[in-house]
This record gives C-alpha cells, sequence and structure tokens, in this order.
C-alpha cells in the first residue's frame, strides 16, 4: 500500500536528525515507499470549509547537514492525502490550538496523526492528571496561598510552567529557600496561566524515563540520566540515554493508560516516569524514537507505520 503521507512540523533545516523522531518517521515513510511532503504550520489555509496547504515534496536522507530536499510549493486539498503527521514542537499555545480546529476539518477522512482535537484536549501536563493515583503529590494552580500550604506539606517542589517544553523553566525549590517569593513573582510575570507544582522526587538523579506506547502498547523505552548539576533529564538539556528495562509498577502504569489513548486515537505517545511515579503523557510531538533504537531497542517507527497502515485500510 503506497500512501500519499504529509508531515506538518517546524522548519526542517533546524532538526537535529541524530535524536528527531520526525525525521525517523519519515525515514520509515520512504523506505516503504510512500510518497512524502511537506508544509510548515504557517502555510495552512481554511476557506469556504475547505483546508489546503502548500505542500512541498520531500524525499530525506540520514546524512548530517544533508538531511531533506524540496520540491516546489502546490497548493493542496488536505482531503486528498491520506496521511498527515501533526509533529509541530510545542510550546503549546493558540496557535498549535488553531492548527488542531483546522486540522479536525478533513480526519479522520484523512488519517491525521495523532487525532487533532485529542491533541488540543489533552495536553501534557493536564491529561495525565486523570490517573492522579500514578502520579507524584501534584498541584496545578497559580495561586499562591496554594503553593506555600502545598510546600509546607511536601517538602522540596518543582515547579514548572503548565505549558512548557523541553524542560524549560523548570526549578527545585527547598522547603526552606530564600528564592521562592522572587521564583513565584518571577512565574506570575512569565505566565499567565497555572503553573504545575510537584513534589521533588530525589531519585530523578538516577534518571527520568520516557517510555513510548503505540495505539496503547508499549513499544519501548529509555531511561534519561541528568547531567549532575541539572535537575533536568531532556536530551535537548544534556540529559544522557541509557538502555532500561520496565518494572512491573511502568508495566503496570502502561496497562492503564492504553485503553484511554486508543480510545482518543493518540497512535504515538511518549510518557515520563521518575521512580515508578507518572509526571507527564506527551502526545504533541513525542520523542525518543531514535534513542530507542540507537541502544539496541526496537524500530518504533515501524511499528507506528506498521499501525497507520492498518488503521488506513480500515478507513
Amino acid at each position: 500500500m503506497r500512501l500519499n503521507v504529509a508531515v506538518q512540523m517546524d522548519p526542517i533545516e533546524r532538526i537535529n536528525i541524530r535524536g528527531d523522531s520526525t525525521f525517523a518517521l519519515l525515514l520509515e515513510a520512504q523506505r516503504r515507499a510512500h510518497a512524502l511532503s511537506y508544509y510548515t504550520p504557517d502555510r495552512l489555509s481554511l476557506r469556504d470549509g475547505k483546508v489546503s496547504a502548500a505542500i512541498r515534496p520531500l524525499e530525506v536522507r540520514d546524512v548530517a547537514n544533508d538531511h531533506f530536499s524540496l520540491g516546489e510549493p502546490q497548493l493542496t486539498d488536505l482531503s486528498t492525502l491520506d496521511v498527515i503527521l501533526l509533529r509541530q514542537d510545542p510550546p503549546f499555545d493558540l496557535a498549535y490550538i488553531s492548527t488542531t480546529h483546522i486540522l479536525e476539518r478533513v480526519h479522520p477522512r484523512t488519517l491525521v496523526v495523532n487525532d487533532p482535537a485529542q491533541v488540543r484536549n489533552a495536553p501534557e501536563k493536564i491529561f495525565v492528571t486523570e490517573f492522579p493515583d500514578l502520579m507524584p503529590p501534584t498541584l496545578i494552580t497559580r495561586d499562591l496561598e496554594a503553593i506555600k500550604a502545598f510546600r509546607a506539606e511536601q517538602g522540596d517542589i518543582v515547579m514548572k510552567p503548565l505549558y512548557g517544553k523541553g524542560g524549560e523553566a523548570v526549578f527545585r525549590v527547598a522547603r526552606e529557600d530564600m528564592n521562592f517569593g522572587s521564583l513565584y513573582d518571577l512565574f506570575a510575570t512569565m505566565f499567565r496561566e497555572p503553573w504545575v507544582v510537584q513534589k521533588f522526587l530525589p531519585a530523578v538523579k538516577d534518571g527520568d524515563k520516557r517510555i513510548i506506547l503505540v495505539d496503547g502498547e508499549f513499544a519501548g523505552a529509555v531511561n534519561r540520566v541528568p547531567a549532575p548539576d541539572d535537575l533536568r533529564s531532556n536530551m535537548v538539556r544534556g540529559g544522557v540515554p541509557k538502555a532500561t528495562d520496565l518494572s512491573e509498577r511502568e508495566r503496570e502504569i502502561c496497562t492503564r493508560l492504553g485503553p484511554s489513548l486508543r480510545q482518543r486515537g493518540l497512535l504515538f505517545v511518549g510518557i515520563d516516569v521518575i521512580d515508578g511515579f507518572l509526571t507527564e503523557i506527551n502526545v504533541t510531538s513525542p520523542t525518543g524514537i531514535r534513542a530507542v533504537k540507537n541502544l539496541g531497542g526496537p524500530d518504533i517507527a515501524a511499528m507506528i507505520w506498521d499501525k497507520i497502515e492498518e488503521k488506513r485500510k480500515a478507513l
């Protein structure tokens, strides 16, 4: 089955192919002889009920600094495509939300992965709160008194933006920390939304495990170990990927999440687990595919395309 596939992503010239999951998906699609096209979110249009974009034919190569070639742009009705990969990175702001509303007009006639309505309705740090018994103690607020009470109860805490990405603006605050007031003021100035306040988990020094699920089933995992002088384990922040297996608790988490992910049409999901506690469910543009494979794990890109092809046949 040859599919006509477009990818909605950030500028392809800026990606680091060594660890980019979108690039892994594109390589596998090309290996399967699917026709690839590319566009950035700003080329998306909705006119008289029809969704279109100026898409460009795309060829990819696993060669650093020479990883793609593009053809000439052509305005295309996106309902004529078979698959759209929704792979733009956060921030999950109104611009991002707007693209989900537009793409919802063509899904599922054109299979959008992940389902745009469910991406919109399942922000990573809010969706996860549907499973409070799997999480560390967590508060979402911008109320100073609520944060003070939570900190007094829990001791050391972590504060991070509700719609942050890639470990940006993640802070540990001790029970007795003279920077707390200034940090609160900084967050209140920078972010209009509430923010996430969680009990600090000391075991983060041993790693923050990224577990990938494909159509609700465990597919692979990588343990991201933070640098000695950093709280954050994100690989873009210097976290070191390590091979890993799942604990019984982590398998339980996957089993619990699977039905909800399948029901929502969230085919490619990356969850974050620290010391057996679920901290995020990443649905916008999950990463980790290449790290898992590079460490001797399964080819998750192939697993995702097997599932996409299966779902496309069923439409």
